[in-house]
């Protein structure tokens, strides 16, 4: 597991977000020999296909210092881990029904030594707080999605895109995205990554303020 593509991608990270992404990796390896939380077939790929993917949105929209982001569904972390490394100054959210899942994901909040993250297993309906953005990855179709959004956005704006959804998705999206009845933007993350893992992938952001 090579964590220094991250750097490759990001050349501005400190040396703690450097240490950070490195110990990440074992940590999450650890875990995932416990917990199932990706394939054991995946995790020789973590960096790529978990931790750069999760970072796709970053490369899409920087977040703004003061941002509160909500990761529903985050399994073993992603994307809110990768991305709360990358943004110091932005608290994350991260939210999965699984219990099992959260509570690896609180360790290596714990273990990084990450104060702008925090997790909780609670279904995303249930869920009270207000954020600037929602993020997840492919937790379910787009349409049965937004329900869980509802009520969960902040009036206020601090970054460059309006609040809304940033969701990591692959494949045609065409007959998802008609059938949501919402106008979004697609983001080839081919455009940013060259790893053919990437040619399939996007970012779709739904303006939802």
């Amino acid at each position: 597991m090579d964590h220094t593509l991250i750097e490759a991608h990001f050349p501005d990270l400190t040396s703690k977000q450097k240490e950070q992404f490195a110990q990440f990796g074992p940590l999450f390896t650890d875990w995932n020999n416990k917990i199932n939380c990706v394939s054991r077939k995946d995790i020789d790929q973590l960096y790529i296909n978990h931790v750069l993917h999760s970072l796709g949105i970053a490369m899409v929209m920087p977040f703004a210092d003061g941002s509160k982001v909500l990761d529903i569904g985050t399994g073993g972390g992603f994307p809110g881990i990768p991305l709360a490394i990358l943004y110091p100054e932005v608290h994350f959210h991260m939210i999965d029904s699984i219990g099992k899942k959260i509570k690896v994901v609180n360790d290596i909040i714990d273990q990084l030594g990450l104060k702008n993250a925090s997790a909780e297993q609670q279904r995303a309906e249930n869920h009270q707080g207000k954020y600037d953005f929602i993020v997840s990855r492919a937790v379910t179709r787009l349409a049965g999605f937004l329900p869980w959004t509802k009520g969960k956005f902040l009036d206020r704006h601090l970054n460059p895109f309006p609040n809304g959804i940033l969701y990591l998705k692959g494949g045609d999206l065409r007959e998802e995205i008609k059938e949501s009845k919402m106008e979004v933007d697609e983001y080839q993350l081919s455009n940013y990554f060259s790893n053919e893992f990437f040619e399939t992938k996007k970012v779709i952001y739904v303006r939802m303020k």
